[in-house]
């Protein structure tokens, strides 16, 4: 759906994107990843042709962003961290404004209609925006982005600043949406591309970081975190020659990782192991590492990673 081949962008000697390539599939909900600074809003700009990259392309399902930016860009739907909404229209006045703006091939009227029910706000269409709370003027800037049917849509922080009950309604939305478009999710909620991304892409210093499917980022499903009383060199002696045992390590906050050969259920060794060497085992538990620990450890090791590179917590 979106091929990128060695993106680069120069604002004099500062190269703010660094020879980026990398494909977007069709319905693939991508979680675009990032520290302040990284790239991650230049890049989507070129995405979108809002910039002009100093090297490299951008083809948007076969168009390329910048010799055919109008069939490029009627395939995008873009939702910006602060919404383009004009606060003194109601919103079927905006959604309507919108789709003439567009040039939107569907009829207008059963169009706007059924966008809205789709997002959730059939019941405000009436309502001036600016009367709106924040979470519905969220989904409408969500419903110009969906104005047209684009196959793409690019959603840049599109739960800053909403309540818990509305990040969850903005969240199952997303994931909604992943079913019938490709999205591309910028977000500093870690927690939130863990739940809803199929694909993450990490950037650091304008390069890639890391992509891959968020599970391998985080690291193998059956691994378990274990709390362990005794000195942590001959708890990790111990547990490292039980067998079915790949690996262990200590995970910086008193617990102990284990993570087991492929297939194997190390449990009822460990506690065995541990008992026999009267070393206490207080609790032990499954383990999957979370994005945001991922995110941390590529991010100070500062080189680049392939799936399933960020193995230790």
């Amino acid at each position: 759906m979106i091929e990128i081949k060695n993106l680069t962008k120069k604002y004099g000697n500062h190269t703010a994107v660094d020879n980026i390539s990398m494909e977007i599939h069709d319905n693939e909900v991508l979680g675009f990843l990032g520290p302040n600074g990284a790239g991650k809003s230049t890049t989507m700009n070129m995405i979108t042709g809002f910039l002009s990259a100093t090297s490299g392309t951008v083809l948007v399902g076969g168009a390329d962003i910048l010799s055919d930016p109008l069939r490029a860009r009627r395939q995008i739907g873009y939702l910006p961290e602060i919404p383009p909404l004009y606060k003194d229209l109601t919103a079927w006045e905006y959604l309507s404004f919108v789709h003439g703006l567009k040039r939107c091939p569907q009829n207008k009227k059963t169009h706007v209609q059924e966008i809205a029910q789709r997002v959730g706000i059939s019941n405000i269409l009436h309502r001036l925006i600016g009367n709106l709370s924040k979470g519905y003027q969220q989904r409408v800037g969500l419903a110009q982005a969906l104005l047209g049917d684009p196959p793409i849509l690019i959603l840049d922080e599109p739960t800053v600043g909403l309540d818990p009950a509305q990040i969850v309604e903005i969240r199952d939305l997303i994931r909604e949406l992943g079913q019938r478009h490709t999205v591309i999710l910028s977000t500093h909620i870690l927690p939130e591309a863990q739940l809803v991304c199929s694909r993450v892409v990490m950037i650091q210093n304008g390069r890639l970081a890391a992509d891959g499917p968020a599970e391998s980022l985080t690291g193998s499903p059956g691994r378990l975190c274990a709390e362990i009383r005794g000195a942590p060199e001959q708890v990790l002696s111990l547990l490292r020659a039980v067998r079915g045992v790949s690996d262990a390590w200590e995970d910086g906050e008193g617990r102990f990782l284990i993570q087991p050969e492929e297939g194997e259920d190390v449990r009822e060794a460990v506690f065995y192991a541990l008992a026999e060497a009267r070393t206490p085992l207080v609790g032990l538990r499954d383990s999957q590492g979370t994005l945001e620990q991922a995110f941390l450890q590529i991010m100070t090791k500062g080189g680049s990673a392939e799936a399933g590179d960020a193995g230790h917590d």
